[in-house]
């Protein structure tokens, strides 16, 4: 299979966009604290154009990876943050996800990043043992506690003067 890996263009956006509302459903990963739709991808692309790269199997996007650097007030160094990575369910075990992301890490070496960091649940068993292959390790635990607000939104009015109803 001849797989190409390249960085993404923006004629590539709807192609990611939609392949990543099939892998990152809010049904079946409920506890996303980023939300996937056209915005994240649009974001990233204008802001880190550099990160973002594709994968293409006879010019058609199979696979991408979104990701960002981030630098810290009083710290010398320079975190790239591997935010989103994707591969359609039928390309999986071709190693598509490991060409993107070793072409994802020569980036930010080149970009003067001193660690890579990624997150994702502690269920999601596959993602792990792709990072920890990759070379990932030092895993820190992470609660996320949620709090549905919808019956108090409903519930919470403010009038126009600015005063709130309740």
């Amino acid at each position: 299979m001849n797989v190409k890996i390249r960085q993404m263009e923006i004629d590539d956006i709807a192609a990611v966009f939609h392949l990543g509302e099939k892998l990152f459903r809010a049904g079946e990963v409920p506890n996303l604290y980023r939300t996937w739709d056209e915005y994240e991808v649009i974001n990233f692309f204008q802001g880190d154009t550099e990160f973002c790269l594709i994968a293409e199997v006879e010019e058609k996007v199979v696979g991408f990876i979104l990701g960002t650097t981030v630098t810290k007030s009083h710290s010398a160094w320079k975190y790239g943050h591997m935010v989103w990575l994707g591969v359609s369910p039928e390309f999986h075990r071709y190693g598509i996800a490991t060409k993107l992301f070793e072409k994802f890490k020569c980036i930010v070496l080149e970009n003067g990043v001193n660690m890579l960091i990624v997150d994702t649940e502690t269920d999601n068993l596959y993602a792990l043992h792709f990072f920890r292959k990759a070379g990932f390790g030092n895993p820190e635990e992470h609660i996320y506690l949620s709090l549905n607000l919808a019956y108090e939104l409903r519930q919470y009015k403010v009038n126009d003067n600015g005063s709130k109803d309740v």
